[in-house]
């Protein structure tokens, strides 16, 4: 099994409707879904791509929903000493939004923010079987994740010294600043980098984790976003590599994005 301490491994959707959501990701990137039997205080729904489980959805526990939660993505990391990690993330400038507990049949997680304010969760899994990691670009999972950051300098001495995450190229994207692509497997190669780090934009509400699900066609892809009631934000757009990326709101306004490659090169 795959070692996922420090790395990013499950993606949550908590959303105002979880059956709609489900509809919708289930039509543009061809998830299943089945119900998660554990002890949760709210139905959880297990979501799988093309090589297996990468997430879940729920709606937004109510007591999120009044100190107004809206829906959204967020990853988990995994710990291999939830507590142990919050420590010692929280004495490396990152923050605690919610401490250390137990979930029955789950594990153990906390949820945590960087030192630029985006939050992510640790989790140490109950199960000993673990997880094997998706082969790169497999279709529905994701194959980036890209950090709007609200410290960049801080947050990205917090995830290198931290998580052991390695820095790739830095691309200069002028008024915008720097984009730095970060590897959480250690290489320092293009083709090793998992994701990027950024200045939060000035049209970003908050900083935040953007994670981009793999599509094989991302035109097609964009017609199925926008059939179902999403919204394109940015795209579609090359990348360095060949593929095309586009950020989007699914219809019950979480932000998410695509990656995937263009097949009918034609069209501008």
């Amino acid at each position: 099994m795959t070692d996922f301490s420090g790395k990013f491994f499950w993606y949550e959707l908590m959303t105002s409707d979880p059956q709609a959501a489900l509809a919708f990701y289930g039509d543009v990137l061809g998830w299943t879904s089945a119900p998660f039997g554990g002890d949760l205080a709210e139905p959880y729904h297990v979501v799988s791509g093309s090589a297996g489980q990468l997430g879940g959805v729920m709606a937004i526990p109510a007591e999120a929903k009044d100190c107004g939660m809206t829906p959204w993505w967020g990853g988990y990391v995994g710990s291999a000493d939830v507590d142990g990690d919050v420590a010692r993330l929280s004495a490396a400038g990152g923050s605690v939004k919610r401490p250390p507990e137990d979930i029955s049949g789950v594990g153990r997680f906390a949820v945590m923010s960087d030192p630029g304010g985006a939050v992510f969760m640790l989790l140490k899994g109950a199960s000993p079987d673990g997880m094997d990691a998706p082969p790169p670009m497999a279709s529905g999972h994701v194959g980036w994740h890209e950090l709007y950051s609200g410290d960049f300098d801080a947050d990205m001495i917090f995830y290198t010294g931290q998580f052991g995450w390695t820095k790739g190229e830095a691309m200069d994207m002028g008024e915008m600043g720097s984009y730095q692509l970060i590897s959480q497997t250690g290489g320092s190669d293009f083709q090793s980098m998992t994701g990027g780090v950024m200045p939060v934009p000035p049209m970003m509400p908050v900083p935040l984790w953007l994670f981009y699900f793999v599509v094989d066609d991302i035109d097609a892809a964009v017609e199925r976003v926008t059939a179902g009631g999403g919204q394109v934000l940015n795209g579609p757009m090359e990348v360095p590599g060949g593929a095309w990326i586009i950020q989007a709101t699914d219809p019950q306004g979480a932000m998410f994005a695509l990656v995937g490659m263009r097949h009918d090169q034609g069209e501008a």
